[in-house]
């Protein structure tokens, strides 16, 4: 395509999006960044990496050329930047004018996570041939979309949800001057363990120990891709909210069904198993002294993968120099692990983290 034919293409993309944007901040720029001959820490290479990414608002410099105003979001497992917008309970709260992270002041960075969304994945030809890639991968990946890809030198923000919790906590350690803050929403900073490898394993032998998952070389996605979708949706929520849709044997099987046929729809056995095999290489614990910027956890008391009765987050943030925690109470409003994107439960308190970092002038 010619630069002009792009251009107009970009431009009838934005138009279209702003359409079915009714809230009160720009609509995304999509955009791709190729990473050339990338070595994974498994020792295997990709000749190409491409890394999708949504931008929304406009990059600034200070006089000595330091971005001030950057936000990187990340996204949790199976899922992308799209995630995020258009979402009323996530980006109408905090995107909008006057919102903690105003899209007219701040440049938001939605990627997605190598192995998800329109980023190189399993399913796009190498299929179980795909290099094996693990969260350390991921970072790596995203701090390069950040500084060479988009010219981002700084962020004023950090944060993610789940999977991208988990990041955030490794971007911490690993590029601990980039940023003024960070913000992990429902994850650990600990190694994968206990139920939360348990459930993980439920599904990687369950995809592949099922026969049609063919090593990989399926023509149509095998069963074990519903056993996936199963175990996501009882881990996803709290027994409240569950019992509350799903009230009678019947109806449970009616929401159930709805919801394992939609990812059964999208999303693809090979790209489900890397995923969750990527969080083999999660290990924050021995580093969490090494984070320099003010450091907010946030959990939520119902969330199934991340209880609150283990203490992990009350005892570990304790070795952050500038680390706090806060677990959400359960309530009407909670979704257990999926209070991480219903922003109006912990935005208070990304406010109150923002003026605590502000530069000063």
């Amino acid at each position: 395509m010619n630069p002009v034919a792009r251009t107009f293409a970009s431009l009838l993309l934005i138009i279209a999006a702003s359409d079915m944007f009714g809230a009160d901040y720009p609509a995304p720029t999509e955009g791709d960044y190729i990473v050339h001959d990338v070595k994974f820490t498994s020792g295997e290479t990709l000749p190409e990496l491409r890394l999708h990414y949504r931008t929304i608002g406009k990059q600034q410099k200070d006089a000595q050329g330091k971005t001030t105003n950057a936000v990187l979001i990340m996204h949790g497992t199976t899922g992308s930047g799209a995630q995020f917008v258009p979402r009323p309970e996530f980006a109408d709260e905090l995107f909008g004018k006057g919102q903690p992270l105003d899209a007219t002041k701040f440049f938001i960075i939605l990627p997605d996570g190598i192995g998800h969304g329109k980023s190189s994945k399993p399913s796009d030809g190498l299929h179980a041939k795909f290099p094996r890639y693990g969260y350390l991968d991921m970072v790596e990946a995203q701090y390069r979309l950040l500084t060479e890809g988009l010219g981002v030198n700084h962020a004023r923000l950090v944060m993610g949800t789940s999977m991208g919790g988990m990041h955030t906590w490794l971007w911490g350690e690993l590029h601990p001057d980039f940023m003024d803050a960070l913000m992990p929403l429902a994850s650990l900073p600990t190694q994968i363990s206990g139920r939360n490898r348990a459930w993980r394993r439920v599904i990687i032998d369950a995809i592949r120990n099922d026969p049609a998952w063919n090593g990989g070389e399926y023509k149509t996605e095998p069963p074990s891709l519903r056993t996936a979708a199963e175990t996501l949706w009882f881990m996803s929520g709290n027994p409240v909210l569950r019992q509350k849709e799903a009230p009678t044997l019947a109806k449970t099987d009616e929401v159930l069904d709805k919801f394992v046929g939609q990812i059964v729809k999208t999303d693809d056995a090979n790209d489900v198993l890397y995923a969750l095999e990527a969080s083999h290489d999660y290990d924050p614990g021995p580093n969490l002294e090494k984070i320099r910027a003010p450091l907010l956890g946030i959990n939520s008391a119902d969330d199934l993968i991340n209880p609150p009765e283990l203490g992990i987050l009350e005892r570990e943030i304790k070795r952050v120099p500038h680390g706090r925690a806060s677990v959400i109470p359960l309530s009407d409003k909670t979704r257990g692990h999926g209070s991480h994107t219903v922003a109006v439960l912990w935005k208070d308190e990304l406010v109150k983290l923002l003026k605590e970092t502000e530069p000063s002038q």
